[in-house]
């Protein structure tokens, strides 16, 4: 009982977060940035144990992989674009997805992370089911895995547009491909907020940028951390 009743507060948390990111448009107001402070200091305050959260919680996380596969729809209604920029999407894509494995490689071994920790930290640009299982197949943690996609997505959508207009990436498949491959599902969603094209093209980079980190991640990492 008391799991769902935190479930039934993580949603009405969210809904009133993204009430309120509605009015304002104010990156730092984004619910995937409120809800978790929000919950974590609840969670402090009143004492209750993550296990007893996540009894509940753990139903929302179950929900990401078919959220994952909706993104389908709209790669359906803009499939003649995907196919007229197929190439540039893939080269966008696994540029990306090499870049930041050997990223994550090089920052655990700057910070002396152990083996578990650099692992855990390479499929952080995966979007998080995906990526629990790449961390889990190359000998990392997965809970770990989920916090360091979670920080990215959250880096990426606060940074992301900035990092657009700075260099004045105004191309919707640019803007998709950079969001999806570098902020996977959170980078998307904001990518929808720019257009259905740009997260249209966000969903399918972030979706080449899972099965790329898949192949390249086992190669780099025995390269890097011999």
């Amino acid at each position: 009982m008391l799991g769902l009743l935190l479930m039934a507060l993580t949603v009405a948390v969210y809904l009133l977060a993204k009430r309120i990111y509605g009015a304002k448009k104010k990156m730092y107001l984004s619910p995937l940035i409120v809800t978790p402070l929000l919950i974590i200091a609840f969670l402090l305050m009143t004492g209750v144990s993550y296990d007893s959260y996540n009894a509940g919680g753990q139903w929302l996380t179950d929900l990401l992989q078919p959220a994952t596969v909706a993104f389908a729809i709209p790669l359906h209604k803009n499939f003649k674009v995907l196919k007229k920029h197929a190439a540039e999407i893939a080269a966008g894509v696994l540029s990306g997805s090499v870049t930041a494995v050997i990223s994550s490689v090089l920052l655990a071994k700057w910070l002396h992370l152990s083996s578990d920790l650099a692992t855990s930290l390479v499929p952080r640009s995966v979007t998080t089911p995906i990526a629990m299982s790449i961390s889990q197949s190359i000998g990392g943690v997965p809970s770990i895995t989920a916090v360091f996609v979670i920080l990215t997505g959250v880096l990426g959508t606060l940074m992301g547009p900035s990092v657009l207009r700075l260099f004045r990436i105004d191309n919707e498949v640019a803007r998709g491909v950079s969001l999806g491959t570098a902020a996977h599902g959170t980078g998307t969603s904001k990518a929808f907020e720019l257009s259905s094209l740009t997260g249209t093209i966000s969903s399918i980079s972030m979706i080449l940028t899972a099965l790329f980190t898949l192949g390249v991640a086992p190669a780099l990492l025995s390269i890097f951390l011999r």
